[in-house]
């Protein structure tokens, strides 16, 4: 990809402290990290725009980034790097966060303005940043300005509730958020959460008419994909799990393939949105449920590279 496909992600980094049948292993981590690692690994140009701690746990997740192909561009910062203590059972990971005054929420919007190289096309955020306090209200009003200014703005609310002081805050700033991007990706969990006691129809009918985004995308686990390119449907089905270890980064890695591949067919602009075709949008989104299908074969968010990724769909051709 050329640097006319640059793609800025910003939004938490942390360290999932993962248990599992009494034994801890800790990973890098964090919704919007994850999706820059998975950009990375499959060849996108990608900026990782957020500050991250300069203390082991920091060096360990810029290091990653790094590894990965990522840029950073964010600052590097004393504060401590935020940790989540995840319990996995079943292959279902439950999550408690530990964020007061860590690295990643130290941002401003002059910050992350000088974070943001000029000729980046595209945003994303969503998860954790959202949830609450001063950096939340930093995130929405620098994202609405990328909105005004043409850049693409992508946005995967990954709602946690549970986290939450003010649930009806955190929805109207989500609700908000949605009249000013472009891409909106949320799994049918979040959609449940965004409008509780509402059926899954009206719900989705409820933010159709709510949200500017060309691009609406619903992830509903082995039940597959419903995407809406304006008032096209596309509908994909899951692509199985051969051994399922967790799926821990599987939205965020579906996030990334689907990013990855618009930059690449030069759709991720709001001019490159309004031309996608809604065949080449039925390719993506099965690339990006085969990306999150290997991802969910090994432990942690274990995001596959590009010629994985093409294995894996070239293995699905061959059994068809």
């Amino acid at each position: 990809m050329t640097d006319a496909s640059l793609i800025a992600v910003g939004g938490e980094n942390l360290i999932d402290y993962v248990n599992r049948d009494g034994v801890a292993t800790a990973y890098p981590g964090g919704s919007p990290f994850n999706v820059a690692m998975a950009l990375g690994r499959q060849g996108a140009q990608v900026v990782y725009i957020s500050p991250v701690s300069t203390d082991e746990w920091g060096e360990m997740l810029a290091g990653t980034l790094i590894a990965a192909g990522v840029t950073l561009t964010g600052a590097r910062r004393p504060e401590p790097t935020t940790m989540a203590r995840v319990t996995v059972t079943d292959g279902i990971p439950d999550y408690a966060f530990e964020r007061e005054g860590t690295a990643e929420r130290m941002v401003s919007d002059e910050a992350l303005r000088d974070a943001l190289p000029a000729e980046a096309i595209a945003v994303h955020t969503g998860s954790l940043t959202l949830t609450g306090g001063a950096d939340a209200e930093v995130w929405e009003a620098f994202l609405a300005g990328c909105y005004h200014a043409g850049r693409t703005v992508s946005l995967d609310p990954n709602v946690r509730l549970s986290v939450v002081r003010d649930p009806e805050s955190y929805r109207a700033r989500l609700l908000r958020m949605s009249e000013r991007c472009h891409l909106f990706k949320l799994s049918d969990e979040d959609l449940e959460a965004l409008f509780p006691d509402r059926p899954q129809a009206a719900a989705i009918a409820d933010l159709r008419a709510l949200t500017s985004a060309r691009l609406v995308v619903l992830t509903m686990g082995s039940a597959g994909v419903r995407a809406w390119l304006g008032e096209t449907e596309v509908r994909q089905a899951a692509v199985p799990v051969a051994n399922l270890a967790d799926t821990v980064g599987a939205g965020d890695t579906f996030t990334a393939t689907l990013l990855a591949g618009l930059a690449q067919a030069g759709r991720l602009t709001p001019q490159g949105l309004e031309r996608l075709e809604p065949e080449r949008l039925a390719a993506l989104l099965h690339r990006a449920a085969t990306a999150s299908s290997l991802n969910c074969a090994r432990e942690g968010c274990d995001p596959p590279h590009r010629a994985e990724i093409d294995a894996g769909l070239e293995r699905e051709r061959m059994s068809s």
